[in-house]
């Protein structure tokens, strides 16, 4: 049994990203990327704070806003047309969670999807679904990244995905069938989630690729999800 190393992985493309970084810059374009937080949520801050180390290493400015966790709407979504026009920011980022009385889905249904690096905004997870080129979740389009450097063709493998969030399993189940692969998604109403789980265990030695994925997932979150955003960063301006 081979062993993917996220971690290796990760550190290859941070070398990667710093030399198509630097070549941008050369041609008068200096990547930035901005990140917007609301509210003083401790997870949140180490979160965006990685992020910040992230683009350090590359070579991305990183702006972030903070706003206080008693903000309208209204100064949300404000604070986020401001950056939608901005012209020198390239990526926004709005961290989550944010407080209850806000509404998280009109906010990502402003942030332009142009600069959407998370991939939240329904005009690309539509594009997502459709098998087009668009920002994609961080950590499902690590996982791809993974098993793509490792050459593991998915095409008629059967996958089990375990958990259906927005930010993770729903976008992963997409990028799986558009690798065609077989997907089967396990949840919290799911009946006799334990009949899956074994069903992969059995498997293991007969089709390789069957696995427990939030295994991957912890994987991907310690080693490689805050540099995966910065791919479509330099991507999407090297196209201006």
């Amino acid at each position: 049994m081979e062993i993917l190393d996220g971690k290796k992985l990760s550190n290859e493309i941070i070398e990667e990203l710093k030399v198509r970084c630097d070549e941008l810059k050369e041609k008068g374009i200096k990547p930035k990327f901005a990140v917007i937080m609301v509210g003083n949520d401790k997870a949140s801050q180490i979160y965006v704070k990685n992020k910040r180390k992230a683009c350090e290493r590359i070579g991305i400015e990183c702006v972030e806003c903070f706003l206080d966790e008693n903000i309208q709407q209204k100064e949300l979504i404000d604070k986020i047309k401001e950056l939608n026009s901005d012209n020198t920011i390239h990526g926004i980022l709005l961290q989550s969670p944010i407080p209850k009385h806000l509404n998280i889905n009109e906010a990502f249904e402003t942030i332009s999807p142009k600069k959407d690096v998370d991939g939240f905004n329904p005009t690309n997870v539509g594009k997502l679904c459709l098998n087009q080129n668009t920002f994609v979740s961080c950590t499902p389009f690590g996982i791809i990244k993974l098993l793509d450097k490792y050459g593991i063709d998915l095409a008629g493998k059967k996958v089990t995905i375990i958990g259906r969030s927005n930010i993770v399993g729903k976008p992963l189940i997409q990028c799986f069938l558009n690798k065609n692969a077989t997907v089967t998604i396990c949840h919290s109403k799911t009946d006799d989630i334990k009949e899956h789980t074994i069903n992969i265990i059995l498997n293991v030695t007969d089709i390789f690729f069957h696995l427990y994925l939030f295994f991957l997932v912890i994987d991907l979150m310690n080693n490689i999800e805050n540099i995966i955003f910065t791919i479509y960063f330099i991507e999407r301006i090297g196209f201006k």
